[in-house]
Formats: C-alpha cells, structure tokens, sequence
C-alpha cells in the first residue's frame, strides 16, 4: 500500500492449511518482515535452511534470494517496506548486518502480543486517516521496537522462553528451578546459565520483576484488596508482601497505590 512518494508499506496476513512451497527462489526490492504465528515452516536462502516454530520472525534485506515452505496448517504475518524512514532504519541496524536475514524469535507470550499489534496495523492500514505516511511511520516503528524489545535470537531461545512464559502464568504458585530446567529439557546449572544469557538475570530476579510488574498493574488499575493482590502475585501473606514491595520501592503498597491516585487526580484537573 502507497503512503505518500516515498515510505510504502504492504502487509498482509497468509493462512493455508496444506503443504506449500514458493516456486523458487525470488527477491524484493523491500525489506521483508514475515513472523510465523502458527505452525511450521521452512526459511531457505543462499547455502543455508532453517526449520521454523511458531514465533519465530524472519527480517530479509532488499534483493536476497530466498523461499518459503509451509507445513500443513500454519499463518505467517508478512510486512514490506520500502523506502524506510531513517528513524525506523536506525532501529533496524540493532539488530545486526543489513546485508543477511535476521532470526529472531518470541516467546508465545510476546508471540500473542505482537500478533494484537500487526492485526490492529492492518486495520489502521484499511482506515482512511488524516495524517496518513506518519501513522503508518508510527505504527511500523512500534512494531520494530516491540521485536527489538522482546526477542531472542540465541540457540535454545524459543525452549527458555517458553519457562519465562511460565512463570509469567504462574505468579500465584511456588515456581521450582527444578521444574523450569525440566521444562526446558535441560539441567539445572543448563538452565540457570542460559536464562542469564538470554535475559541477562537469574529465574529469580525474573520472577520477582514480573510479580513487581503485575503488582504495580493491579495497584494502579484496580481496587483489589491488597492481600488479594499479594495472594495473587505469589505472597501467602499481606505482611511478607510489603515488606518486599518496601524493600524494592522504598515505600508500601499502600502508599505507592495512593501516590498514583494522586498524580492521576493532579491530571485530571
């Protein structure tokens, strides 16, 4: 789809549900963003082929000979882009040489996000709209920055974040090392190093970042009870919750929730 003379963007979401395969090797003059949001597939380009899982996102360069394979069922979400605004080009050089595709892989978690994200640019892109190249400029950023964000490219990456969906699921239970490595298929000192490797943090600051994170969430955006909130994130005690809440943001939660109360009162005036 057309912008204006200059950024143009083409995205569209492809579902089959039997065996396919590109007919040969092709080339763009765009650059390519194609996520696997279900199934399996296959990425082939110059020597090299790549079994794809579900989560996995492919970035191609303009003018690399590459294919397609799809197994069975699956859906791939598939962006082009052509002359990239420079801010957007800046976020894209992050991730590493421009002149070979780029695997990245999501978590199912995140993988779910960002298909809410690229489902409601396609409705945007189907929307007439005032100020038309900057919001689609705007909506191709937020989506590269969310991959920038939130995916992995190390070996074993889609396997550990897999454990990181897990204890993001089950703040409100005692979360075992043990089961996590078992999850992951890997032993426990396996898995200990290659969470820090992936998240730069041990499953414990992980897990205490996520029930910090959820905290604040239900603090801010609800009325819950504060014990409900503790029972929640994992705490089968109000006392031992505040403490370690005091302990991280040098105040309770009971004041840190009316301190958002009140910064949101001062906005509304």
């Amino acid at each position: 789809m057309l912008t204006k003379p200059g950024f143009h963007v083409r995205s569209f979401v492809a579902t089959t549900n039997t065996d396919w395969a590109d007919d040969g090797f092709h080339q763009h003059r765009t650059l390519e963003i194609s996520i696997l949001l279900e199934g399996r597939g296959v990425f082939e380009w110059n020597d090299s082929k790549l079994n794809l899982e579900a989560g996995q996102v492919i970035i191609i360069p303009p003018a690399l000979p590459h294919r397609f394979e799809g197994k069975q069922w699956n859906r791939y979400g598939v962006m082009h882009l052509e002359n990239i605004p420079a801010r957007i080009m800046e976020h894209l050089s992050d991730f590493g040489s421009g002149s070979k595709p780029v695997i990245i892989a999501l978590s199912r978690l995140d993988k779910e996000r960002l298909e809410w994200l690229f489902r409601e640019f396609l409705r945007i892109l189907s929307t007439p709209l005032k100020k038309q190249m900057r919001t689609y400029s705007a909506w191709v950023e937020v989506i590269v920055l969310f991959l920038l964000e939130h995916s992995q490219s190390v070996q074993h990456a889609l396997t550990i974040t897999k454990a990181a969906d897990y204890i993001r699921e089950n703040l409100s239970r005692g979360v075992q090392i043990a089961d996590l490595a078992a999850l992951a298929g890997l032993t426990e000192a396996g898995f200990r190093r290659l969470f820090d490797e992936i998240y730069d943090m041990s499953p414990k600051q992980y897990l205490q970042q996520c029930r910090m994170v959820e905290a604040k969430w239900l603090l801010s955006s609800s009325n819950k009870e504060l014990n409900e909130i503790a029972e929640q994130i994992g705490f089968a005690r109000l006392h031992s919750f505040s403490l370690w809440f005091k302990k991280v943001e040098g105040i309770p939660p009971s004041e840190w929730r009316k301190m958002q109360q009140r910064k949101t009162d001062e906005f509304s005036i």
